[in-house]
């Protein structure tokens, strides 16, 4: 595993990242005032300004307006790219033309242009349209429909979600499970049915915000641990255990550990095998979510237990997402069949929200008998294999250029640091101009000092196409001074 150390980070980085922000920063309030004298001594009205005369409170926060129009939209044009087809291993990116910070907003022109994707959760290849499996899924939608039109408690439930579900528990090896049609929700909406008042979550501090969520509206006391790290995850359980209850000292009703199987802004693979260690140690729950994890990792794409070797009875709570290696939408909970039970009743997906699209479930479906191989084709155990080989080529070729590269070796995920965030915008529209297509990632969802490229790779890539995309990293890190490493390894470590 590979992670940068911010304690470590040399002083003149940590100069130029903070003394840039801090320039900008000063910019933006200069242009902010400049503007409102401007305005003032015209006496015409401002863009942000909110009309108070109908006597309503206004809904938006004026400094939240202050960092979109005078931060945000510097970049903007790296954010939100609209797509055309498919996301296979190539896309076709919908050119803009325009300037925000001109108060011209950005619009397609009406231009194409074909990329190497290399931002697309599409781990597994599944997301192209695959013959068999579009035909089942054309078939499905025409014997069930687009929608079922209800929640699940009501009249959502048909026969293919409850064998979408059978198949599920039994690709997991787990008891029993429910489908939700929505991934975020799946965490979201069922958390809170498990923990309560009086109860204690003790969470990865990495933790995807879902999770951060569901933990928030349950009503439980949250701890949190630091990220993979299960000497401190001891720490933290033995000294809640110890203290007990805030104010009252009483002992927790339970204590319910956290954790992602993949995670997707580090690449870094749960340390599992510890972490059950912990749970079984103190007598905790354990939930661990494998929405980058089931279907990526693992011989048989079985997910963080199978790569890890564990036996599943430990984990407590297994869930998952449809929407990366599957192709499709929505999530799962593999657990016990009254712990399953319990949630069919009570979480907000399941009693709320409209079941999974049948045509969704049927794609999922068709993938797992994929990865089983009882479709008696063997093109899941292929592709399983093809991820492998090309994050193994992908990860190295970019370490032997120079960057840095952290996470874990066997990850799908592969974020190249960036480091200085004005750099990320430069490296992105230079990588567009030469047809690859890559996700950012800066602050707040990262540490200000942690800027970095994502990259997801897939099964469909092929050798050609990730040689074509080292060639044009290696020719932007270059003109963006990205590549660390070329001479030295200051400022990485492994473990």
């Amino acid at each position: 595993m590979v992670h940068v150390l911010l304690d470590d980070m040399p002083w003149l980085i940590q100069f130029l990242t903070y003394g840039l922000s801090l320039v900008t920063v000063v910019c933006c309030y200069f242009q902010e005032y400049f503007e409102r004298l401007t305005h003032y001594l015209s006496k015409s009205k401002l863009e942000n300004e909110i009309d108070y005369e109908n006597g309503y409170a206004p809904l938006c926060n004026l400094n939240n307006l202050f960092f979109v129009k005078w931060s945000y939209r510097r970049v903007e044009d790296l954010f939100n790219r609209p797509v055309s087809g498919l996301p296979g291993a190539h896309i076709d990116v919908m050119m803009r033309q325009g300037d925000p910070m001109y108060n011209i907003p950005l619009k397609p022109d009406g231009t194409l242009k074909r990329c190497l994707n290399l931002g697309s959760y599409n781990y597994l290849g599944f997301a192209e349209n695959d013959t068999k499996i579009t035909d089942d899924v054309i078939a499905t939608v025409q014997k069930y429909g687009t929608s079922g039109c209800s929640p699940r408690i009501q009249t959502g439930t048909t026969d293919l979600h409850r064998n979408l579900e059978r198949t599920v528990a039994d690709f997991v090896g787990k008891e029993e499970a429910i489908i939700f049609s929505m991934g975020y929700a799946t965490n979201s909406t069922t958390i809170p049915s498990l923990v309560s008042k009086g109860d204690l979550i003790i969470s990865d501090t990495l933790n995807h915000a879902s999770i951060v969520v569901g933990c928030r509206s349950s009503g439980a006391s949250i701890k949190v641990f630091k990220h993979n790290d299960p000497v401190h995850l001891d720490k933290v359980v033995r000294d809640a255990i110890c203290e007990g209850q805030p104010r009252t000292h009483l002992p927790w009703g339970k204590i319910l550990i956290v954790v992602e199987g993949i995670y997707s802004m580090e690449g870094e693979i749960l340390k599992l095998r510890e972490i059950i260690e912990v749970k079984k140690k103190y007598n905790c729950y354990l939930y661990v979510d494998e929405a980058h994890s089931i279907g990526a990792i693992g011989k048989t794409g079985r997910g963080i237990s199978e790569y890890a070797g564990v036996n599943i009875d430990d984990i407590d709570i297994m869930m998952g997402t449809f929407t990366k290696s599957f192709a499709s939408v929505g999530g799962y909970i593999c657990s016990h069949k009254h712990i399953i039970n319990h949630l069919r009743r009570t979480a907000f997906s399941s009693v709320d929200e409209f079941s999974m699209a049948p045509g969704c479930g049927q794609q999922v479906l068709s993938v797992i008998e994929s990865l089983t191989g009882r479709d008696g084709t063997g093109d899941g155990a292929r592709r399983l294999k093809q991820l492998a080989d090309n994050v193994r080529f992908f990860r190295q070729g970019l370490t032997k250029r120079g960057f840095v590269v952290i996470g874990d070796d066997d990850s799908p995920v592969i974020p190249v640091m960036v480091i200085v965030p004005a750099k990320m915008s430069a490296f992105s529209r230079l990588c567009l101009e030469r047809n690859v297509a890559v996700v950012i990632a800066s602050y707040p969802a990262t540490d200000l000092l942690l800027s970095r490229v994502r990259i997801c790779v897939s099964a469909g890539h092929t050798r050609k196409d990730l040689e074509e995309a080292l060639d044009v990293f290696t020719e932007v890190g270059d003109m963006c001074l990205l590549r660390y490493n070329k001479d030295s390894q200051y400022i990485i470590t492994r473990d």
